[in-house]
């Protein structure tokens, strides 16, 4: 008799915000690996976190069968890697700019500390191997890059040894190398026997060759499972139909006549940073010129978000180091608000720091002012611009919905509209399209090429994949990490 690791049948929530269209019917069956996939806001976090129990059913029925574990609990047996579990613990105690502020991070614990006394000793050392956990162990976790992070929370993960292993886009920001890795390992943990993976995915290209089943979740309905080879063999792809005329929306767009009028937009002359005995930038040298689009790319934790800090004014070392900013050298009289109001800036970062429950057109004029949450209210004319590039990326019936209640990559997109709102001089783009699926990271993709092709337009752009480069990249910074 097929044994079914998790089964629920003719599910319907109690709660009907949580509630899809039609009764859930799932099955995960012993020996099967699976990817839950769909676009942005389907349902995908939702049906795990009812696969969960975290969502009392009104009808239906949901049981386990976690054999040949020890134990029947679902905490024990289930374990889910979330988006924004990538950051580790204690998000409620995290603001924006913790990460760059030393005196702040007394209290934060080493990776060491959080690995301690989990899992065997010859899985803790596999694990260790693989993911060069070695030289982070003494890192403070508010320290670690995004990368870094997402190896430490699968590390912490798979020392708990569970029955069942569900990943939110585990391969989004990593270095081709550590997805190739990921990729690698995860392949050799189907082949150990009372271990089985989910992945819940929005790219629906891009699944493993590991994976047996995929379960398509779209406009709040579950679909019948299907084999990986079934599923590949009928995927279309929407044709982007808003491609010309997204461009001619934003490039018709008036200008607001308040450019900064400098050649140099970021000059680094022999720039170090430490924190502690480490090294993260050594005497780097860098400029950017008025106009041009540079692609920064690195291994995880070579120092990319680092960098870019500093010329968001938001690292404290920026004032002990020759950099200048729009023509102006730092700490010559300028304010941190002087040097931002020419910048539209997206980073993991900044999705971390967004805790605010406020309606999503609030988050995207909170990019007035360069400030998390809104404080100033934004005037009628303001509003209506916010609403205008919320539909520029699709997602103006978002609205009035509160932030923290639409899912991982509908929240990227309003910080991406946020970014763009007051039409900035320089754009800051570190890792735009994390999490965001087929479709969308097409139309982010247009997005930004029409952007950039405005008069005067700077941008610097993050990412480990050469693919989402758009066509407009003029200049290209590699950072190695320093030794």
């Amino acid at each position: 008799m097929e044994q079914n690791v998790i089964k629920l049948s003719e599910g319907v929530a109690r709660n009907p915000l949580v509630r899809f269209m039609l009764p859930i019917n799932f099955t995960l069956s012993d020996g099967e690996h699976l990817a839950i996939v769909g676009p942005n806001g389907a349902g995908k976090t939702l049906l795990v976190e009812t696969l969960l129990g975290k969502h009392l059913l009104k009808e239906g029925e949901i049981t386990y069968d976690f054999f040949p574990s020890r134990t029947q609990a679902v905490y024990d047996n289930i374990k889910y890697i979330a988006f924004r579990d990538t950051y580790g613990a204690a998000d409620a105690n995290y603001y924006y700019q913790q990460r760059w502020n030393a005196h702040d991070q007394e209290d934060v614990p080493e990776v060491c500390e959080m690995l301690t006394g989990i899992g065997d000793e010859k899985l803790r050392e596999e694990l260790f191997e693989l993911f060069k956990i070695e030289p982070m162990l003494h890192k403070k976790i508010i320290l670690l890059s995004s990368g870094e992070l997402r190896k430490f929370q699968l590390v912490k993960t798979l020392l708990a040894a569970p029955r069942v292993l569900i990943m939110d886009n585990p391969f989004v920001g990593l270095d081709a190398s550590t997805r190739k890795l990921l990729h690698t390992l995860l392949q050799q943990l189907t082949k150990k026997s009372g271990l089985q993976i989910v992945l819940v995915l929005s790219l629906l290209d891009d699944i493993p060759s590991f994976i047996t089943h995929v379960l398509p979740v779209d406009k709040m309905q579950v679909s019948n499972k299907k084999t990986r080879e079934v599923y590949l063999k009928s995927l279309t792809f929407r044709e982007d139909a808003y491609g010309l005329d997204l461009k001619k929306c934003i490039l018709e767009l008036p200008y607001r006549n308040s450019d900064y009028n400098s050649l140099e937009v970021v000059k680094l002359n022999k720039v170090s940073i430490r924190y502690g005995d480490r090294n993260i930038l050594k005497e780097l040298d860098w400029t950017v010129a008025r106009g041009e689009k540079w692609a920064l790319s690195g291994k995880n934790g070579s120092g990319k978000s680092t960098l870019l800090s500093l010329v968001c004014a938001d690292n404290p070392q920026s004032y002990a180091c020759d950099i200048s900013l729009f023509g102006r050298k730092r700490g010559t009289g300028e304010s941190i608000w002087d040097i931002k109001k020419h910048i539209g800036y997206v980073s993991p970062e900044m999705h971390r720091a967004y805790l605010k429950n406020l309606p999503a057109i609030e988050i995207v004029a909170s990019g007035l002012h360069d400030s998390i949450g809104l404080y100033k209210p934004p005037r009628v004319e303001q509003m209506a611009i916010c609403e205008w590039w919320m539909n520029i990326f699709g997602i103006r019936t978002l609205k009035d919905r509160p932030f923290l209640q639409i899912s991982s990559g509908e929240q990227r997109l309003v910080l991406l509209a946020r970014a763009f709102v007051k039409d900035p001089e320089l754009l800051i783009l570190d890792e735009p399209l994390h999490g965001l699926d087929t479709y969308n990271r097409q139309r982010v993709k247009t997005i930004i090429e029409a952007f950039c092709c405005r008069m005067n337009k700077t941008m610097i752009m993050v990412t480990h994949y050469k693919s989402e480069l758009p066509s407009v990249i003029t200049h290209h910074l590699i950072l190695e990490k320093c030794q």
